[in-house]
């Protein structure tokens, strides 16, 4: 079985509005990864990614580009603890 990873990312540009943190959550979904994402107040979109590193890793290639309303500046992206989470919510 493979190792499970956890990182986090904040997407930089056009990001709130766009639907981006519904798209991330059906795309964390579609590749079985865990966590979280949440519009931030300067205008970014953090997210908190856990599954097998194949699996974070599409899912963060995937936020270079996001839903087609956003424009992706830059994707920020460190490797972090683990929360042990059991499904992809969208936080408040």
């Amino acid at each position: 079985m493979e190792n499970k990873v956890a990182k986090t990312a904040v997407v930089h540009g056009k990001v709130q509005g766009v639907w981006f943190r519904a798209s991330t959550q059906q795309r964390a979904a579609e590749l079985g990864v865990v966590g979280w994402v949440r519009n931030l107040p300067d205008g970014t979109v953090a997210l908190h990614a856990e599954g097998t590193e194949q699996a974070v890793a599409a899912l963060l290639d995937w936020c270079q580009t996001g839903p087609p309303q956003a424009i992706v500046n830059q994707v920020v992206s460190q490797t972090t603890e683990p929360l042990q989470a059991k499904l992809f919510e969208i936080l408040k």
